[in-house]
């Protein structure tokens, strides 16, 4: 089930994507980041477990009038490989049109994923300078790894 993260469930969300900050993957994100961006988040939850538990994680931040990032995408290793992450990209495709954004952008190691569900390849520097604030605190920073995709929504 994907549903939109619930405040008591923040530190869920730390414990999914610390692992992928120790390998360096995803940018380190404090409680009190992902506490101020608590209604960012969509879940998943597996149902199939005697007790419920968060599985994955993406985050929709909206940047400016028309723009948005897909940020903070993790799925427990376990799970990788079943749709989850695709659904919750799509949850957050859904949301950003519901708020009539036009454009959204995601920064990542794993391009192939996003080419997939319709975004493309743009050069980093298109992006809009404001966009970089949380890449100080990348280990990669100033020469960042990742690659820059855009997604238009039709409409």
């Amino acid at each position: 089930m994907i549903r939109k993260l619930l405040v008591n469930e923040v530190s869920d969300i730390k414990n999914l994507i610390d692992p992928y900050v120790k390998q360096g993957l995803m940018l380190p994100k404090s409680l009190h980041s992902l506490y101020t961006g608590v209604r960012d988040f969509w879940v998943t939850i597996d149902g199939d477990s005697g007790h419920k538990s968060i599985i994955g994680c993406c985050a929709l931040q909206v940047s400016w009038m028309d723009l948005a990032e897909i940020r903070t995408l993790a799925v427990k290793q376990e799970y990788q490989g079943k749709g989850i992450g695709r659904e919750m990209v799509k949850a957050c495709i859904r949301e950003a049109a519901e708020l009539n954004l036009k454009t959204l952008f995601t920064l990542t190691y794993v391009p192939d994923f996003f080419k997939k569900m319709g975004f493309h390849e743009i050069d980093k520097s298109t992006l809009p300078n404001k966009i970089w604030a949380d890449c100080i605190h990348c280990q990669y920073f100033p020469d960042c790894r990742e690659t820059a995709l855009i997604y238009r929504i039709e409409g």
